[in-house]
């Protein structure tokens, strides 16, 4: 029955959306797979609808019809349906500013004011979702609701923040250690407190039970008040309740005057302020007048002055500025009793007499005051201008606000505002040059309060009165060189207080005197509100009664007016008619202030003899609320007779003139030059303007404009717009019923009102914006009146819906496009949402009868309980409209009724009666009843008008959608609460045309949303937005099945067009947003049905019952649909299925905090408290644990660790959890899920999310499910758990007053990756790289935009939720984790999934753990161990290691409660391995091995601590009884006194924790214990590996690998004999000579195939590869690539037997480039440096006495190594006690203070043989494998160390030391030292070899070095050099030496001058083919002094000594001194294992 177009348009839409269903469909079925998982065929049911495409939801109130619950109320219950008081519709009494109410005094009002003021009295009509803040739109993940939620949380106590001071111990320690043997004293000391029932044996169900009860008991309820929101801004889905309407008020600025004082008293002056704008010219407030006169001064006006009202006395005033700028001036004009005189000569006196001269000038001030008096008796009611000053306003405030004092007190000179101020001119220049720079944005509400002395005053000028005049003064103050500045200024004082106005001031008047709230006495002096003219338009409706008129009177021109008129003064009267006693009461803000309240007169200033006066006076006029034609404004001008005559008056009428207020019906206002009569006016002459011509009346200058005035109205009666006025005074026309209408020059007849008012509506959007925004409110009633209401013209029914809603659309863009910056997040004006919130209700049915809500009190109609609504609101109910056709009536109640009824039920063709403007059928009604028909619904109206609507219209109400969205909903509720129909059922609540015009109006602009989005997106994105909202606010009142539906086709358009786009992001985005609005629903959880059986729709379903749990529920239906997205899923848990399938197929981090946001906003909501009831809820998200398994590889990693399962290991493995979900991706489109790595933040979110979930799902329906899983699934959940403990692991936090970069003090590597991590792109299944809109996955979990340096409270604060949330994360994990092993303990593969587990619980206790934890994790781990001990002994022997490192780390705690638990962990452990086969012995070697691991790496370990668990498990041996009778407990004695030993070895590695070298020694002495046990001395060399790399020591670290490896080829030659392997240690020994200390030659060496010896992964054929691999980059990285070598040579054989081509390849890759860099760098390597180190004194222990060579990184210098070691040293003993021994004597302790700490510390060389340097030759091989160093000591025989060539000897000092650098430390002992004394002549012969060297070096070198062989030349043959070659020569070789045993030195020196003169000319030599031109003459220099150096040579060196030259023994002598040189040479070589030496010694 609808109209023709309506129809075409839904059947062509319908059309539409089942072809594309079709399309769909057929393309879907194409690809449909059939899966097969777990062995279970997925039926086709299943597999119709892929996850791409929205499913048919279930019609969810059919359902619950035929699905009830059986229970009659409780917590489920309530789940089942919305609440009854769901939404409340709450009239609200506005709130009043003042005591009294601003409304018109007179009782009968047109109807324009009387809607007016309906319009800003009635009450607000609110709708009020009670619920809706439980939405996620208001998440409570807010800082203020957290730390709520917070409250009473306890704190956990971790480890890491006790911080425990070793030191208490360490005395009490070393005194034990010196008195007590190590057993004495454990077996003294005392145990921790032993866990009570520990050795019982009891059942493990009972165990099991007793530690879920305890793990389960004081558990936070709400895990996300644990964890940070997502940082998001404004959540999309957030709806602000709009603020209140209200009046408008700019910034307000308090203006109080103190005092006015002159130099001379004596008159009263009167003053008054304003504010002026000079860049608008525009006064911008309204006068202030102020009277600081005293009583003296008053009273010479008393007989002028009646008694004032309180209202006048006040001298303060409250100014509102809407636009502050730096063009704002304060100006304050005086004024004084009129005199005789121009206001100069009146002003003189103040300008010449000073207040110091009074005495002086006495009689003159008498005579001055006598005259005053005077002119005050007889002239006191008329005033005079007299002077005026200007304050530049933001000149002071920006001035008081750089000032740090509370207040600011500032002098004010001439010129006011811009002059120099005397006490502070500095700041007031700078003042000047920031505020007038520009127009920058000032503030008025936060600066210091002022006071101001303004001390100068500018004469006024008569001539210069004008507001034009004042700009100009104004404008030339600011500038420097200001006119003002030379003018003579009259000195006063005037004190003035300018502060920011409070919020809400005391005693204070609003403009129209009306007291504001609060006023507690009306006796004391107020504050005025000043009214503000803002500078420019100010878009804020009308919300109060305002209805002002200010008279502005200009100027005067009486020039050419014959007669007397120069003291010309104004009376300004109000008339209501023309009788004089008509004249209506005036408030006159300038004389009468002094006076009264009302007068009927108002008089303005007079200039004395002038005929042509300017006046600036305000008269400020209370309009009355209803103008007629005979109220006007009546001028009457006076001369003023200033001297006093006889048979003068005082005043004498010489002119009037009138205004009309009224012209066609419009206020009349603006500029107006009116001429002035003569004459009085004739009678009934206030209906004509004086421009008309009056006969017989005399005008001034030939009726020509002489008197100028402007008439300015401040109304919110009164629109002053031609087009409202017009559309108003038609509409009341209407309601009135009153033809014909006038209009202007109008006259409009009945017949044509119909066109006059729809040209009436299109014409509004030609009025001015600021007044349809002022009267926005009642422009928007009418219009909405018009569309429900249509009036009947002309007995006919006017149909003005169409044009309604095109005004309507038009006013609403016209807002949008000129107020952009009044709008909300989502586009919304703030002007309409007020509206539609506060003042939009449904329109009477009938004129003229009252408003709903207009009682006065606050009504709460809930729409549950109609009972309760106020009479005032009640409807005729006989006029409720049926549920299938609303103009239609229900039951007949009287024959109107029954009439209609007939003739609604006969209108076949509605369609005409909706859609033509006449009708035949209203009509008839009218004339058959005498009444309107039934009304219209606005929503219905509204609804249709939007789909019929096509072109620009449509577009205008596309734009601002939401608008008319909230306009309908708003519409529908009210309708529905007055209807009183919400005791009906959803489906009949409104009709089904109704509803079918919101399906075709949703559908079109879903297809607006497809087709338009690329190209108007951010229109696109508003509509989108408010269609979802519109939506959401659907779902709480109409049809639920209806609204899904709607939902589903909106999801179905999109899709549509979705995978035929290349890049959907924006539309991927856009449905995002759609869906979180939908979601945000308050009743999300009750939408989705979560008390559903999971079974298809159509089948019967039984009632759920009321019993706890799921057990009963679950028992008939497959629980792995619970978890799948299956088609049941999806369609009864509707919303839920919508969620989780877009995480599924997209995988994005906006629909990871949707996910997010709604379990917050489930977990703090009060409804879903209650753990059953969050068991259903949790039972909506059961999917997303098999969709986040999906996702493990693509989770941020937060272990650190490399992953061992990669994305395509997991697609590869098969068994994909949601493996249907792919598929039908795939289904949807050809491209799957890409792969990319989440952020930590959407990683962190989502793993909370699964948190949340198995903390709420019920235990029996996981269960069920774990067991229907894989083997491999169930691993993959535990991954998912192992990386939970990780992500959720507690971070430590320590308070910093250096602000941090980040957001706590301390941060792992993790934390700092995560942050440098860039996000990764936008992945999901529709293949985009594109970012969505509102992502914001940018940076780590924690925000980077919290403040960086917070307070302690905020640092605590934040550790206290960290830890509760660390703690109860992985309590959760603990609790999967029991449920797993309950799980698959009685299946046939467990083994594998309970490795999983322990895999976890161990990964758990490595992390930064609570000590509440601790206790529960070590529960489960007992448990764990009792029930399956072979799973630790036999399978995972790996993990066993593993539990005895955890357990032992905790027995060393800080905390005593988790050494309890610890130690009882640990004895059982062994307790069960030895009840296995009487022996312990694995774990025996784990603890064993776990305690030198833990002694060698934790830096916070306890000695103390671990030796009281270790009494502990003593205890525990000696009170089991039931062992005590075995082995066992001496097994255990013995270990825990081994262990002691051990602990007491490491107590003095704990304090040289700071001396790298002491503590090396220490660890290479407790390895070196270790020589028998090849597992521990293992670990100890790797940890010594690791703190030489720590410390970049890598050829150390390099030697720790090798001696590794050598130690592992050692046991393994015992193992296997495969002779590509290394034959033990001898292998090694081209590495290094120190290898072969690894031998296993010991008896005690214990064999390798002993269980538990030699088990560690390193005694493999891999572990051997892996220590010489990294053997290899260490030594790469120290540059000994000659050693890579010596490395590869061992590991290549490996390589070549197991034919690895790969890894040969790598191997001679890198032996290629370590010999490249062997050549390039050849002449650039540098090895270490070498000192010898000496320690001398007690105080050093061991080390007394003890000499090192310390190996130092290459180019040390000694200043160095001797700062690092007296400053290490200086503050461990004290600087004044350690010294450093300067020179390298040797040591006399005896000399030595001991109280000191001495060190010698001296620079050593290695040193070499002459044999051994055949070897050495390259520079690797003088610096590799050195035992042997030097270093020289000059002295003389006298003790000095230098002095003559004679005197000096030399000592050479050779260190042996015990081991070859490079070591597995980085000092050596010296374990041998040898001396050389040199005498003087050899000491001599070494200086002239090293010198001939040099030369022959220089000489040789290529390329050749001029620089440098000149250098050499010089210092070999210049005159200059002292102790130079020939003073050696004549000191050595003058004379032959006496004693024969220097001889052969006198010879070998000798023979050294003769090389070195050779050498000498050799040098000259090649110097002189080097040099150029320019060194010639150098050149024949040096050839000078050498030929005089050879020349005194030459005797010297030929000289002979003959005995040289004699046979000294005979020539058997010489045979057998050769062969006893033969064979000590021989000796040495073979000594050092020389082949060659073998040969000499056979």
């Amino acid at each position: 029955n609808r109209g023709r177009l309506l129809s075409f348009r839904r059947l062509f839409h319908l059309r539409i959306c089942e072809e594309s269903f079709f399309l769909i469909q057929s393309t879907f079925t194409i690809q449909v797979i059939t899966i097969f998982r777990s062995g279970t065929f997925l039926g086709l049911h299943y597999l119709m609808v892929p996850l791409t495409e929205a499913v048919d939801p279930v019609d969810l109130e059919d359902y619950l019809i035929t699905h009830p619950l059986a229970m009659e109320s409780g917590p489920l219950r309530d789940l089942l349906e919305f609440p009854p008081d769901d939404i409340e519709v709450v009239y609200s009494p506005r709130e009043c500013r003042t005591l009294v109410s601003a409304v018109p005094e007179e009782s009968e009002m047109d109807p324009h004011v009387r809607d007016c003021v309906r319009s800003y009295t009635e009450d607000w009509a609110i709708v009020n979702r009670k619920y809706h803040k439980l939405g996620t739109g208001f998440n409570p993940n807010t800082l203020d609701k957290q730390k709520e939620r917070q409250k009473g949380l306890p704190k956990q106590i971790f480890e890491s923040d006790e911080a425990p001071d070793g030191n208490s111990y360490q005395d009490e320690q070393v005194m034990c250690l010196k008195t007590l043997p190590c057993k004495s004293y454990l077996i003294n000391s005392l145990p921790d407190a032993l866990l009570p029932n520990l050795l019982d044996r009891t059942p493990n169900e009972e165990i099991d039970h007793q530690n879920d009860d305890q793990r389960k008991s004081n558990r936070h309820k709400e895990l996300f008040a644990l964890h940070p929101a997502p940082d998001e801004e404004e959540p999309i889905e957030r709806l602000c309740v709009p603020e209140v309407p209200k009046e408008h008020f700019g910034q307000r600025l308090l203006v109080k005057c103190l005092s006015l004082k002159f130099e001379i008293e004596i008159e009263p002056i009167f003053a008054s302020l304003a504010l002026y704008d000079v860049k608008e010219k525009k006064k911008i407030s309204e006068n202030f007048y102020f009277d600081l006169n005293s009583e003296q001064m008053k009273g010479m006006l008393r007989p002028h002055v009646p008694p004032a009202a309180i209202t006048t006395l006040a001298r303060s005033a409250i100014f509102s500025i809407t636009y502050p700028s730096q063009d704002v001036f304060l100006v304050i004009k005086l004024e004084k009793v009129l005199q005789q005189g121009d206001i100069g000569e009146c002003a003189e006196p103040y300008m010449i007499f000073k207040e110091a001269d009074a005495a002086k000038n006495k009689e003159k001030l008498e005579k001055l005051k006598s005259q005053a008096e005077q002119f005050c008796q007889r002239l006191g009611k008329y005033r005079m201008p007299f002077a005026w000053t200007a304050i530049h306003l933001m000149n002071i405030v920006s001035s008081a606000g750089s000032l740090e004092r509370d207040s600011t007190e500032v002098e004010i000179g001439t010129g006011g505002s811009w002059s120099e101020r005397r006490n502070s001119s500095i700041v007031g220049r700078r003042s000047l040059e920031r505020t007038t720079s520009g127009d920058e944005t000032c503030n008025l509400t936060s600066f210091r309060p002022a006071t101001l002395t303004v001390t100068n005053f500018f004469k006024q000028e008569g001539d210069r009165l004008s507001d034009e005049d004042l700009y100009k003064f104004l404008a030339d103050m600011r500038r420097p060189s200001s006119v003002l500045r030379r003018l003579r200024p009259i000195t006063a004082q005037l004190k003035i207080d300018i502060s920011p106005a409070p919020e809400n001031p005391h005693y204070c008047l609003t403009p129209e005197l009306l007291q504001v709230k609060l006023y507690p006495d009306s006796r004391v002096r107020p504050t005025r509100e000043i009214l503000e003219f803002p500078a420019r338009d100010v878009y804020i409706p009308n919300t109060t009664y305002r209805n002002l008129l200010y008279v502005y009177p200009q100027s005067l021109n009486f020039a050419n007016r014959q007669g007397s008129a120069r003291n010309i003064t104004v009376k300004v009267q109000f008339m209501y008619g023309e009788d004089p006693s008509n004249a209506m009461p005036v408030r006159n803000m300038l004389l009468i202030i002094l006076i009264t309240e009302f007068v009927l007169i108002t008089e303005l200033m007079i200039l004395f003899l002038n005929r042509s006066p300017d006046f600036h006076e305000e008269i400020k006029i209370k309009l009355p609320a209803t103008l007629t034609d005979h109220h006007h404004l009546l001028f009457t001008f006076y001369h003023v007779s200033c001297q006093q005559k006889q048979n003068t008056p005082l005043e004498t009428p010489v002119g009037y003139t009138w205004i009309p207020m009224l012209q066609n019906g419009r206020l009349k206002t603006g500029q107006f030059c009116l001429p002035v009569s003569l004459e009085k006016p004739p009678q009934a002459y206030s209906v004509l303007s004086p421009e008309v011509p009056l006969p017989g009346m005399k005008w001034v200058d030939n009726h020509k404009g002489v008197f100028n005035v402007e008439v300015v109205a401040v109304s919110s009666i009164h629109t002053q717009d031609p087009y409202l006025d017009k559309f108003f005074a038609l509409v009341h026309a209407l309601d009135e019923h009153m033809f014909p209408v006038r209009i202007g020059d109008m006259r409009i007849m009945e017949n044509n009102l119909e066109n006059e008012l729809k040209s009436s509506i299109s014409a509004l959007n030609s009025s001015q914006l600021e007044p349809v925004v002022r009267f926005l409110h009642l422009l928007l009633d009418k219009l909405i009146l018009l569309v429900v209401r249509p009036p009947v013209i002309a007995g006919q029914i006017v149909n003005l819906g169409q044009a309604s809603f095109e005004a309507m659309a038009s006013i609403i863009n016209r807002l949008h496009k000129n107020l952009e910056g009044n709008q909300d997040q989502h586009g919304r004006n703030n002007l309409l949402t007020s509206y539609i919130y506060y003042v939009f209700r449904l329109p009477n049915t009938y004129p003229n009868s009252p408003s709903p809500g207009l009682g006065g009190s606050v009504h709460y109609a809930t729409m549950a309980r109609s009972a309760v609504r106020p009479a005032s609101l009640n409807l005729n109910r006989s006029r409720s409209l049926s549920n299938s056709n609303p103009d239609i009536s229900g039951t007949p109640t009287s024959p109107d009724d029954e009439v209609r009824s007939i003739i609604g039920s006969k209108a076949t063709d509605r369609s005409c009666n909706r859609m033509s403007s006449h009708t035949e059928t209203s009509s008839f009604l009218q004339t058959l009843t005498g009444r309107l028909p039934t009304k219209k619904l606005f929503h219905e109206e509204l609804a249709l008008q939007w789909v019929v609507c096509s072109g620009s219209v449509r577009e205008a109400a596309l734009q601002q959608a939401w608008f008319f969205f909230e306009l309908m909903v708003k519409s529908m509720v009210h309708h529905l609460y007055f209807a009183d129909k919400l005791d009906a059922p959803r489906k009949n609540r409104f009709p089904e045309r109704f509803m079918d015009d919101i399906a075709a109006l949703v559908s079109t602009i879903a297809n607006d949303i497809v087709s338009r989005f690329q190209k108007d997106t951010e229109m696109i994105e508003r509509l989108n937005i408010s269609l979802a909202f519109f939506l959401n606010d659907l779902l709480s009142i109409m049809d639920r099945g209806f609204v899904f539906s709607l939902i589903k086709a909106c999801y179905k358009q999109v899709s549509s067009k979705l995978y035929s786009l290349p890049n959907p992001s924006i539309l991927v985005s856009l449905r995002l947003d759609f869906l979180r609005i939908i979601c945000s629903h308050e009743h999300y959880v009750t939408l989705n049905l979560p008390c559903s059986l999971l079974t298809p729709p159509a089948s019967p379903s039984p009632s759920v019952s009321s019993s706890s749990g799921f057990s009963t529920n679950v028992q008939d239906q497959k629980i792995a649909n619970m978890f799948e997205l299956s088609v049941p899923f999806r369609q009864q848990h509707y919303l839920a299925g919508l969620v989780l399938t877009e995480l599924a197929v997209i995988l994005d981090p906006d629909v990871i905090n949707m996910v997010h946001n709604l379990q917050s906003s489930h977990d703090s909501d009060p409804r879903y408290s209650d753990p059953q009831v969050k068991a259903r809820v949790a039972m909506l998200y059961l999917p997303l644990i098999g969709v986040i398994m999906e996702t493990v590889p693509q989770l941020y990693d937060f272990t650190g660790r490399p992953s061992c399962v990669t994305i395509d290991d997991y697609e590869s493995e098969g068994g994909s959890m949601i493996s249907q979900t792919v598929a039908m991706a795939i289904a949807g489109t050809s491209t799957g899920r890409q792969h990319s790595t989440f952020s930590a933040e959407s990683s962190r979110s989502l793993l909370i999310c699964l948190l949340w979930v198995l903390r709420n799902a019920d235990e029996s329906v996981l269960q069920k499910w774990f067991t229907d899983l894989s083997v491999l699934q169930l691993n993959r959940l535990l991954d998912l758990l192992y990386l939970c403990v990780s992500c959720f692991e507690y971070k430590v936090r320590k308070y910093r007053l250096v602000p941090s970069r980040h957001w706590n003090g301390i941060q792992t590597s993790t934390q700092a990756q995560s942050e440098r991590q860039t996000s990764p792109p936008l992945t999901h299944a529709f293949g985009s790289q594109e970012n969505l809109r509102w992502r914001k996955d940018m940076t780590h979990w924690r925000q980077n935009t919290e403040k960086l340096d917070k307070s302690r409270a905020e640092i605590e604060h934040e550790a206290l939720i960290d830890g509760n949330l660390a703690t109860e994360a992985n309590l959760i994990i603990l609790d999967t984790l029991e449920i797993v092993v309950q799980t698959v303990s009685v299946t046939e593969s467990k083994e594998s999934i309970l490795g999983g587990v322990l895999k976890v619980l161990l990964h758990s206790m490595a992390c930064n753990q609570s000590a509440l934890y601790l206790q529960h994790c070590f529960a489960t781990q007992r448990a764990l161990v009792s029930k399956f001990p072979e799973l630790l002994f036999e399978e995972e022997t790996e993990q066993c290691a593993d539990l005895c490192l955890r357990l032992l780390r905790h027995c060393s705690s800080s905390i005593s409660t988790i050494r309890s638990h610890a130690s009882a962990s640990l004895y059982l452990l062994m307790r069960q391995n030895f009840e296995i086969g009487n022996n312990f012995a694995r774990v025996k070697m784990q603890v064993t091995m776990s305690l030198s691991s833990l002694v060698g790496t934790s830096q916070n370990f306890n000695e103390e601590f671990l030796r009281r668990s270790l009494k502990t498990i003593l205890t525990y041996a000696e009170e089991d009884l039931e062992l005590r009778e075995t082995t066992f407990p001496d097994q255990v004695q013995d270990l825990v006194f081994n262990l002691h030993m051990i602990l007491s070895d490491t107590v003095k590695m704990k304090e040289h924790q700071e001396d790298p070298e002491m503590l090396i020694d220490l660890m290479y002495r407790i390895a070196k214990g270790y020589q028998t046990s090849p597992d521990l001395r293992l670990t100890w060399l790797q940890n010594m590996a690791g703190k030489h790399s720590e410390r970049s020591n890598h050829a150390e670290s390099a030697q720790c690998l090798v001696h590794s490896a050598a130690l592992v080829a050692e046991y393994l030659s015992m193992l296997e004999d495969r002779k590509y392997l290394p034959v033990g240690c001898v292998t090694f020994q081209n590495i290094s000579s120190n290898v072969l200390e690894e031998s296993a030659v010991s008896d005690d060496v214990v064999s390798p195939d002993e269980e538990g010896i030699c088990s560690g992964k390193y005694f493999t054929e891999a572990g051997l590869v892996g220590l010489l691999e990294q053997a290899a980059a260490s030594f790469s990285m120290a540059g000994m690539y000659e050693a890579v070598n010596e490395v590869y040579k061992v590991l290549i054989p490996i390589h070549e037997a197991n034919r690895d081509a790969k890894k040969l390849s790598t191997i001679h890759g890198k032996l290629q480039e370590a010999f490249s860099k062997i050549v390039h760098q050849d002449g650039k390597r540098m090895f270490g440096t070498y000192f010898r180190v000496g320690f001398y004194g007690t105080k050093f222990g061991d080390l007394d006495e003890q000499e090192f060579v310390y190996k130092e990184p290459a180019i040390t210098k000694l200043a160095e190594i001797s700062h690092r070691l007296e400053g290490f040293y200086g503050e461990r003993f004290g600087e004044d006690v350690v010294e450093v021994i300067k020179d390298s004597n040797p040591v006399d302790k005896c000399k030595l203070d001991p109280n000191k700490a001495y060190i010698q510390i001296t620079y050593v060389e290695p040193y070499f043989d002459t044999y051994e340097m055949k070897d050495r030759i390259t520079y690797f091989d003088k610096n590799y494998n050195l035992r042997r160093f030097m270093y020289c000591t000059p002295f003389t025989l006298d003790g000095r160390a230098h002095g003559e060539l004679h005197e000096q000897f030399k000592r050479k000092t050779i260190l042996t030391t015990s081991h070859a650098f490079p070591y597995i430390k980085t000092r050596i002992n010296v374990s041998h030292k040898e001396e050389i004394i040199l005498t003087p002549i050899e000491v001599a012969i070494e200086d002239m070899q090293k010198k001939t060297q040099e030369l022959a070096f220089a000489t040789h070198q290529d390329p050749a070095d001029p620089k440098m062989l000149q250098m050499v030349l010089q210092g070999s043959v210049g005159t200059t050099v002292n102790q130079g070659p020939l003073e050696v020569a004549q000191v050595f070789l003058s004379e032959i030496p006496n004693d024969p045993k220097l001889f052969r030195h006198h010879n070998k020196l000798r023979l050294c001058f003769k090389d070195f003169t050779k050498r000498c000319e050799d040098a000259l030599r090649k110097n002189k083919s080097l040099i150029g031109p320019d060194q010639k003459e150098y050149q024949r220099e040096l050839e000078r002094n050498y030929h005089r150096l050879k020349e005194a040579l030459q005797p010297l060196i030929n000289r002979k000594i003959p005995q040289l030259y004699k046979a000294v023994l005979p020539v058997a002598c010489h045979r057998w001194m050769l062969i006893l040189l033969y064979f000590n040479l021989a000796r040495v070589m073979f000594k050092n294992k020389n082949s060659v030496g073998m040969i000499w010694h056979k």
